[in-house]
């Protein structure tokens, strides 16, 4: 099977739980900025999410276009990614509804592990499908960023947790700055490949 239908899918997951995250956003009752500024935990929390499935977005968009074929162990790793980013908008929510306090926070930083962790295991199955001189493996290299977020998302759990719930979101947004630059490994890859061709 070739990897368009499949991106196409996880593009419409994708845009679906981008919808039910912006229609979580209720409205101010007051034509106030003082009602508005009321709900700076939610519109925060909302903003942060955006940019989490952004990242994924384009780095799922990267990984396809170094993907060869698809494969059932594909499929599923990648229905297995699409769960646990389908639970940022209740994650998401229960944070910004109750202020970013410690069980909330806990669990958006659980999601966000288990999000890592599954692009992680995709990312394993495209390599096996391609052995482990294929382009995916080459592009990927030592993966800094890659084994980096599983652990900054541990510690920011824990922080959350055992410290301060506040500690454990700067964790999440730095974490997330940290993708928001981009990274062209694989798609300097991809071009070098069809440069080959």
């Amino acid at each position: 099977m070739s990897t368009g239908r499949l991106e196409a899918f996880s593009d419409g997951v994708l845009a679906i739980i981008i919808t039910i995250m912006v229609l979580e956003l209720k409205v101010p009752h007051e034509p106030t900025l003082a009602a508005l500024a009321g709900l700076w935990p939610v519109l925060s929390s909302y903003v942060l999410s955006f940019i989490y499935i952004g990242i994924y977005w384009n780095n799922h968009h990267h990984l396809m276009a170094a993907a060869d074929e698809v494969s059932g162990s594909i499929l599923w790793a990648n229905l297995h990614l699409l769960f646990w980013l389908s639970l940022l908008p209740f994650a998401t929510g229960w944070m910004g509804e109750n202020h970013f306090g410690k069980w909330p926070t806990v669990f958006y930083g659980i999601d966000l592990l288990a999000c890592a962790v599954a692009f992680y295991i995709l990312e394993r199955r495209i390599i096996r499908a391609q052995g482990e001189r294929g382009r995916l493996a080459r592009a990927l290299g030592d993966d800094f960023k890659g084994k980096a977020s599983p652990l900054l998302y541990l510690a920011g759990i824990a922080s959350a947790w055992l410290i301060e719930p506040w500690i454990g979101v700067t964790i999440f947004v730095g974490t997330a700055l940290m993708w928001v630059v981009p990274d062209r490994r694989i798609e300097r890859e991809v071009a070098q490949q069809i440069g080959e061709d």
